[in-house]
Order: structure tokens, then sequence, then C-alpha cells
């Protein structure tokens, strides 16, 4: 099965060294996507390993239930600045496809290893990967010992017995109640309180005045990789033509 699109857009935001790695598709950036990202920096560090955060996207459940509709809480390009924000060396963004889907734990994470030099991963404790969600953490920690990384296990973050997560927010959002979307998100919403009451609509309605275009189409010339900036340009708007460059 060809893997050619994934190798090379892993190639593309390799930081060129041993690097810590986490993975989803971390629609909305919120406090526990952030607490995920601040646990992969805590181990990553002081072993002097590269940090780097992959997004699937579309989103798997589009291409695993064809037909899905799923409401973004950011459109991809807000996702990679929100992504470089938190201090991460690269972040790629990875085509999720039928033939992604199809590849089995280890062999995705034997890109991870052979691309991006991976020596940890770190996921949260309900993650799972592969064809048919195979790679639980557990086949991920024995695969890790044949292949050279392991796996840490980042603790669940939740409110008031609540898991932190795009669900949560999405219900805030339905519901009106802006200050439980800041709470989540960490930040302050994009959408103003009529948009974000305007959620509660029927199910055309959107989310969020910052809802995506169809995914990836928004991206110049299609490409879907790109390296995040130095902490001292980190500042610097996210460009789409340069999508390409790994910044070295």
């Amino acid at each position: 099965m060809s893997v050619s699109l994934a190798r090379r857009e892993l190639s593309r935001i390799a930081p060129g060294r041993p690097c810590g790695v986490t993975i989803g598709v971390f629609d909305g950036v919120h406090r526990g996507h952030q607490h995920l990202i601040g646990v992969l920096l805590e181990r990553a560090r002081p072993e002097g390993l590269a940090t780097v955060a992959l997004t699937f996207n579309p989103h798997p459940r589009t291409v695993l239930r064809p037909g899905t509709a799923i409401t973004y809480l950011t459109s991809l390009e807000e996702r990679v600045e929100l992504l470089q924000g938190q201090g991460v060396d690269s972040v790629g963004v990875v085509a999720f496809t039928s033939e992604l889907a199809q590849l089995s734990a280890e062999d995705f994470l034997s890109l991870l290893v052979q691309e991006l030099e991976m020596r940890l991963l770190v996921v949260g404790p309900d993650f799972a990967l592969g064809r048919n969600r195979a790679g639980t953490i557990g086949v991920m920690r024995e695969i890790g010992e044949r292949l050279g990384f392991r796996v840490e296990v980042a603790p669940l973050l939740a409110e008031a017995d609540e898991k932190v997560g795009s669900s949560a927010i999405r219900q805030a959002l339905g519901a009106g109640d802006v200050e439980r979307v800041g709470r989540c998100a960490g930040r302050s919403w994009p959408a103003t309180a009529a948009a974000v009451r305007s959620a509660s609509r029927p199910r055309t309605s959107r989310l969020a005045s910052t809802a995506p275009s169809p995914p990836t189409a928004s991206l110049s010339r299609g490409r879907t990789c790109v390296r995040a900036p130095t902490n001292r340009a980190r500042a610097s708007a996210y460009d789409p033509r340069s999508t390409s460059s790994r910044g070295r």
C-alpha cells in the first residue's frame, strides 16, 4: 500500500534531529490539547529532543464514515498558528486518506521513526491509532520497544469531572455559554456572543464565525505541511506560501 504522500508530508517538517511527537486532530487547540503539548515539551526538552505536533486533516471521521459532517471549531490555518504558538519546533498537517486509514499501527509508527527520528510519543489516555484503532497504548508501547521509541501518556485534563475537549466546547457554544467556552479553550473565543448563540440554531448553522472552508482548500497550492517558526520568529504571521520549506 502506497504511503508516499504521508512520507513526503513528514519529511518536509522533519526537525533534523531525534524528536518527541504528539498526534491528533487538535481542532480548537483547547486547554486539553495545550496540556498534552505541555507534557510533550516537559518530557522532550531535558533529553535534547526536538518537538513535533502532527494534526490530521480532514477529520478522520469523515474518511472512516463517509457522509459524516464535521463542524470545525477552527480553520486549518488557525489550527496551525495556534499549535505553533504552543512552542513546538515543527507542526505537520498529515492528509488523512483512505489509504492512511488502512495502515496498521506499526506501519504508521514506523513512518514516524523513519522520517522524523521519533524517540518519544506523547498521547492522551484514550488515544489509539492504526486500522480499526488497533494501536492501543499497550500495543504502541510494544511496538516502541521494537522500533526504539517510548510512549508516555498525559493525564486527562478535566473540569467539574468532565473532559476538557472539543465536544464540551461545541456543547457550550450550542448553549451560548461564552464563559465556559473561554474556560475550555484557554483563551478568548473569536466568535461574538451573537455568533455563539447562532450555534444553537438548526444544523445548517456554523458553530463559529471562523468555520473553515473545505479541508485544505484554503492552503496555497494545496500544500499541507508547515514548519513552525523558531521562538524568536514565533510572533510572525503564518504564510501559506512557505509551507514546503523546512525553515532551516
